[in-house]
């Protein structure tokens, strides 16, 4: 068997095992580029640790840093009760606010599992209240998630964007960014569409007083969210979070606009005068932390460890696999397929059934390095199949196996969980098959050179 052929292996024991076990897939990556540099490669620490991405490596440290800084001071609650206060009494907007909302989160730096967790609960309440398909809400809270996920300062943007730059392929980060929200966005139009949408636009209603009755996330006076009892999950979503409780009006403060202007000029340095993302993130955190050290003793804490972790330990190993020669074989057997848009739909089926029900952000930091050399080649678009492929995997967050639709299944009402558990379930499994057809369409099939 050919040391080619073993880390192929490795790779797919990686995905399966973290699938099905209680072991992180960063930390399971990282044992896996030991053992195979060390007992199959013969190779020493430095080599194997010269494959870590420190740039990627302080991309995520930085912008979740500074966005658990933003929630910590409650910066994010402002955010979600001035979207409220918005629709002014349209039922019919409420789901789009929070699409936006959720949207901006993922887009200035927040996780995306973490985003739909702050939003779920808040989207899922005003669902109860005004009587919304609870379906439609939290498809366009996952939706939203996924729509800012790829900004060139989230953390979907960040890694897709980074894994483009180290294995010099020609990226656009600006249509990654827009070609995600508009698909998100069509895609929450047909959802508006088929779960009740055409309904609410008939209705409305006093929105304004949720926000001091318990449809939204619950401030704890010192600019934090807390919450009611637990609520258990149901139907296999496997996660145990908070139910919201009642809350109160939180309003712009010298620390919370300071936290605003922060994001504003991440945004602005990175979008238009180039600077690096992960730097600059953790600046702005810096300078917040010593003009309000209250607001920030606790965000390093907060910052998403688990998910550097994943990517970390998922890039160093496909950082091996490109050592070995593993990606030049893997793309010559794609090239043997002989008929690229073929290839090219068949990556992005993969990355869709995978993704479904494994990490998003592991499956990105994999797929696209293997198909580096089938898109050197030339003969599909690298900027297109890496646009195709990153939706293909992300919309199908809404399975309930994955940790957006788990979350959105536990913050429902416990008399509607198994409706939203079947519902998700086949709006996910659908996605499988859909996304990548439909993304094969729009932006491979009329770029084929």
């Amino acid at each position: 068997m050919s040391v080619q052929v073993i880390t192929i292996i490795v790779l797919a024991a990686v995905f399966l095992v973290a699938t099905v076990l209680p072991v992180h897939m960063g930390a399971l990556a990282f044992v896996a580029a030991f053992m195979v540099g060390a007992f199959v490669l013969g190779e020493g620490k430095d080599d194997i640790v010269g494959g870590f991405p420190g740039d990627l490596f302080v991309i995520l440290v930085g912008v979740t840093y500074l966005f658990a800084m933003a929630k910590a001071n409650g910066t994010v609650d402002w955010l979600v009760q001035a979207a409220v206060r918005l629709v002014r009494g349209r039922i019919a907007l409420i789901p789009w606010m929070m699409f936006l909302v959720t949207g901006l989160l993922t887009a200035v730096g927040a996780v995306v599992p973490a985003a739909v967790a702050i939003i779920a609960p808040v989207a899922m309440g005003f669902a109860t209240r005004y009587r919304i398909n609870p379906l439609l809400m939290g498809l366009l809270v996952i939706n939203g998630a996924s729509a800012g996920g790829f900004s060139p300062i989230s953390i979907f943007g960040s890694i897709v964007n980074g894994v483009v730059t180290r294995n010099n392929l020609p990226g656009d980060p600006g249509l990654l960014f827009i070609s995600s929200f508009v698909f998100n966005l069509a895609l929450s139009g047909v959802v508006f569409l088929l779960f009740g949408g055409r309904e609410l636009l008939r209705r409305r209603g006093d929105v304004a007083d949720a926000i001091a009755d318990g449809s939204g996330a619950a401030s704890d006076g010192s600019g934090g969210t807390s919450a009611g009892p637990a609520v258990p999950s149901a139907g296999g979503g496997g996660t145990a979070v908070l139910a919201p409780a009642a809350t109160d009006l939180v309003v712009l403060n010298k620390e919370r606009i300071l936290t605003l202007t922060g994001l504003i000029i991440l945004a602005g340095g990175a979008l238009f005068f180039g600077l690096d993302v992960g730097f600059t993130a953790i600046t702005v955190a810096v300078v917040l932390s010593l003009v309000s050290p209250n607001g920030a003793k606790d965000a390093v804490g907060q910052i998403a460890w688990p998910t550097v972790l994943l990517i970390c330990g998922i890039v160093t190993y496909v950082s091996l696999m490109e050592r070995v020669g593993t990606i030049d074989f893997l793309g010559g057997k794609v090239a043997q397929i002989g008929i690229p848009l073929l290839a090219g739909l068949i990556i992005c089926l993969i990355g869709a059934a995978v993704s479904a029900f494994a990490s998003t952000t592991g499956i990105l930091g994999a797929l696209i390095p293997l198909a580096v050399p089938f898109l050197l080649a030339g003969e599909i678009g690298a900027v297109a199949l890496v646009i195709a492929l990153s939706l293909s995997s992300s919309v199908v967050d809404s399975s309930p196996f994955s940790t957006s639709g788990a979350l959105v299944v536990a913050n429902s009402q416990e008399s509607e969980r198994d409706y939203i558990f079947r519902g998700l379930m086949r709006w996910g499994f659908s996605m499988i098959a859909i996304a990548p057809i439909v993304t094969w369409l729009i932006f491979l099939a009329p770029n084929w050179s």
